[in-house]
């Protein structure tokens, strides 16, 4: 059992940047608003927002970004994962990012006939 498993509903900060890889497979990065909403116990409402960086690859890249848009609620369901590198300075850097295995249109309909349902893609290569 794969116990690394994310679950996000939130909107898009961005279109979705889809590139290729040298071996020609596609890739799409997209950024995820994800809101947190609650009362304090002073009863004032307090709202939170996170900003998720995220990937798909092949065919869950192309759908995604043929269908959705800055603004666009979404559902995905992913692995966390953690890329490592040095800056130009010498200094490490990470980042943690979503690598989206699955996702879901959500809000009032589908757009331009696309299906409302998760899109399963082929592995990627992590």
């Amino acid at each position: 059992m794969n116990y690394n498993r994310v679950i996000l509903g939130g909107r898009l900060t961005r279109d979705i940047e889809v590139k290729a890889t040298s071996g020609g497979t596609t890739v799409g990065n997209l950024g995820l608003a994800v809101n947190r909403k609650w009362r304090s116990k002073s009863g004032e409402a307090k709202e939170e927002t996170c900003f998720v960086d995220c990937e798909a690859w092949g065919k869950t890249a192309d759908t995604m970004a043929q269908y959705l848009h800055k603004g666009d609620p979404v559902l995905i369901e992913g692995m966390l994962r953690l890329d490592q590198w040095e800056d130009t300075d010498g200094k490490k850097r990470s980042k943690l990012k979503v690598t989206i295995e699955r996702f879901s249109f959500v809000g009032g309909g589908t757009k331009q006939g696309a299906k409302s349902e998760p899109v399963a893609d082929e592995e990627s290569p992590f």
